[in-house]
């Protein structure tokens, strides 16, 4: 089975890039990332098994012995260990078919697993980001758009900065090596600008600069 991305000119791109333009950095989200801080892997996982020691204390508290209460738990965990299988192949699905680009001029955001769409940035576009780090190296690097440039939250998601749903912010999630590319885009910004140039990336605050007006805090 193929797909129009099957034929891509240049990985990530839906086209040549134009004379003049180049790729600085392409990347996808890592994994195990994506599953932990977008799908809340761990703190699922905690919540199940919350569920199944209330569960054997229901049954014991009721009388039942301590088979039952295995029995019961079980049950529960081959459904809680599915589910949270489901959230891994799905995690995975988001960093296999994930393809982020930065170029000179713009920023290419290819997602989608099952409807594939490509989001074309140009730093015109682009009015400030910020970098959100983790203790394994990969971070999150949301956009903020200027005014006039909207795109939907729900069709962003997993690559939109949470809870931002009056004006969505596109968001490179779990990129690893997150400082890096933070500070690539920090310059490639800069270098857009025609005016003043803002300062280079900091990684010591949840949100830092990079290169345009930081964002807010949230």
């Amino acid at each position: 089975m193929s797909s129009e991305y099957d034929v891509e000119p240049v990985a990530g791109l839906p086209a040549l890039p134009p004379r003049g333009e180049h790729v600085l950095w392409r990347g996808a989200p890592d994994a195990r990332s994506v599953a932990l801080r977008a799908f809340h892997l761990r703190g699922i996982a905690i919540y199940f098994g919350v569920l199944a020691v209330w569960r054997v204390m229901g049954i014991l508290y009721d009388g039942g012995s301590l088979a039952d209460a295995a029995a019961a738990v079980a049950t529960f965990a081959v459904l809680a260990a599915g589910a949270l299988s489901l959230l891994a192949l799905i995690a995975w699905g988001v960093a296999r078919t994930t393809v982020y680009t930065i170029t000179n001029r713009r920023v290419v955001m290819r997602i989608g697993i099952a409807l594939p769409v490509t989001f074309n940035l140009p730093y015109t576009q682009i009015d400030g980001a910020a970098l959100r780090p983790y203790e394994d190296g990969t971070g999150d690097i949301p956009l903020q758009l200027r005014d006039g440039t909207r795109l939907a939250y729900f069709v962003l998601w997993p690559h939109a900065r949470p809870w931002r749903f009056s004006r969505p912010e596109p968001m490179l999630r779990a990129v690893p090596n997150a400082a890096a590319t933070a500070q690539l885009l920090s310059e490639a910004l800069a270098a857009s600008l025609t005016g003043p140039q803002a300062g280079a990336v900091s990684s010591s605050a949840p949100a830092a600069p990079l290169g345009r007006p930081a964002l807010a805090a949230g």
